[in-house]
């Protein structure tokens, strides 16, 4: 039998060290204070300061960017998915109070494409600078016949820090607080399997459609990327008591809230307090989306939601703005069974 080689086999060991060299000064670009060594180890390595932190906790995320991957297959254009990567774990960790310190990721394909590798590597850069977190590592797999031709997964890990005495857990919230809601981008990276199956399935438009009511194609409309909120809120949390926070991601308000609410604590959301992009509202019209699984499903132009005193509620308000963040009253919280109420 005539030998076999591993490249035979469908896996390029010299493309991947390439691959590595040409992302190297890239990655080093989101690397801050803290970070030990380089890229292409067995580990990346960040030191702690001590003389930084009395009692400091350690707070971890992982996630993925789901089904949005089939957008990006699609419309053939990968530069956004890595900002969605990073967005999901930064802002889960930041709901306790944290600091995101370093991120990794692990991309797995069938065959490897450089320019396909860097376009996802470069998103994944944006993003953790944007996060002011290290790109400390990762991990690129290449497995022939898992996954089809030009498809890849993406999973993403986030280690963030906090004093263990800051840490935000909705323990302190109580009826009479205020609801604060940031706006979203967009879809963010929930919902997709619906989106998908209403708009490519069901209705048969084409990515580079035209959808009245929007002001982009379809395909761009769904790939715009995850919000990331740690710099404005880690600036509010210096300057405000903020009592709890939550990062609305699959499962949308209804879900996502309740999880930092105490025993007793309700929140009641008010309908029409914050602006409903059309994306939303086309995908209820055309899809008879009820509105109960619409808020059930997708983030409805809400990301996060910070739970406050009524008395601090203006000047964060105005803090945001100052901040660039757009930002509104959308509720507050009430004695009662622990959930959502939409009113």
């Amino acid at each position: 039998m005539k030998s076999i080689t591993y490249k035979e086999a469908g896996v390029d060991i010299s493309w991947g060290n390439e691959f590595v060299r040409k992302i190297k000064p890239l990655i080093k670009k989101t690397f801050r204070p803290g970070v030990i060594g380089g890229i292409g180890g067995f580990s990346g390595l960040f030191r702690i300061e001590p003389k930084n932190y009395k009692d400091p906790v350690l707070v971890s995320s992982t996630d993925g960017v789901g089904t949005k991957l089939k957008i990006a297959f699609m419309m053939n254009r990968h530069d956004t998915v890595g900002i969605d990567l990073v967005a999901m774990g930064v802002n889960d960790i930041l709901v306790h109070g944290a600091e995101p310190l370093f991120f990794l990721d692990y991309m797995a394909t069938g065959k490897l494409r450089t320019d396909q590798a860097i376009d996802i590597v470069k998103g994944i850069i944006k993003g953790c600078r944007e996060a002011e977190c290290a790109l400390l590592g990762g991990e690129t797999a290449e497995m022939p016949s898992l996954y089809k031709e030009g498809e890849y997964d993406l999973a993403g890990f986030v280690v963030g820090i906090v004093e263990k005495k800051r840490i935000l857990d909705g323990s302190k919230i109580k009826p009479g607080d205020v609801l604060i809601g940031l706006a979203s981008s967009g879809l963010h990276s929930n919902g997709f399997s619906l989106a998908r199956k209403l708009f490519f399935e069901k209705m048969r438009y084409k990515v580079n459609g035209l959808i009245k009511g929007l002001k982009r194609p379809l395909g761009k409309e769904l790939l715009c990327p995850t919000s990331i909120y740690v710099k404005p809120v880690l600036k509010l949390l210096k300057e405000y008591n903020i009592k709890g926070m939550s990062h609305i991601t699959g499962g949308g308000i209804t879900e996502n809230l309740p999880r930092i609410l105490p025993d007793g604590a309700s929140a009641v959301i008010k309908k029409g307090s914050w602006k409903i992009y059309p994306i939303f509202k086309i995908i209820q019209e055309m899809g008879n989306v009820s509105e109960k699984e619409m808020y059930r499903t997708f983030n409805m132009g809400i990301g996060f939601i910070l739970v406050v005193s009524k008395k601090d509620a203006d000047s964060i308000l105005r803090r945001l703005k100052r901040l660039g963040e757009k930002a509104y009253v959308i509720g507050r919280i009430a004695k009662g069974k622990r959930g959502v109420r939409y009113v």
